[in-house]
């Protein structure tokens, strides 16, 4: 696979059905191993040992309800009360992130309102805080740290 704009780690990849398969230590399954799915892998396992994000407080392909519809943001972080904090939105590395990406996760925080929203291709990261007493956002220098938050 393609090398990212990451810290390399120790992927456990496999074939299943004559597939690659990579193994989500989040979901605690093997998954199947696409562009974006590598990029969530890699993006993760930089937040839990980069960033020292709580893994117990991560979820992926979390389903919501956006009008009337069912959407799946990528992943969550969750504060210890389990609302949510955080969504994250990957990219395959040959998708630019775009305004349509960013109109995309702002639908998804319409209904979940998290202080911070994150788009990553795996080459370029993007971080914005919202502010809802001023109803704007501020994008950040580097993903902010879990203490930090």
């Amino acid at each position: 696979m393609l090398s990212l704009n990451l810290p390399v780690f120790d992927a456990k990849i496999n074939v299943r059905n004559g597939k690659n398969v990579i193994f989500d230590t989040i979901r605690r399954r093997y998954v199947a191993l696409t562009p974006e799915e590598w990029v969530r892998q890699h993006f993760v396992h930089f937040l839990i040992a980069y960033k020292g994000y709580p893994s117990s407080l991560l979820a992926n392909e979390v389903m919501i309800k956006l009008n009337g519809m069912n959407r799946r943001c990528d992943t969550v972080l969750y504060r210890r009360d389990l609302s949510a904090r955080m969504i994250v939105e990957y990219k395959a590395p040959d998708v630019e992130i775009s305004q349509t990406v960013f109109e995309q996760i702002s639908r998804y925080n319409i209904a979940l309102k998290v202080d911070y929203l994150i788009v990553s291709n795996g080459l370029e990261h993007y971080c914005c805080r919202m502010d809802y007493s001023r109803q704007s956002y501020s994008f950040l220098h580097d993903i902010p740290d879990y203490q930090d938050l």
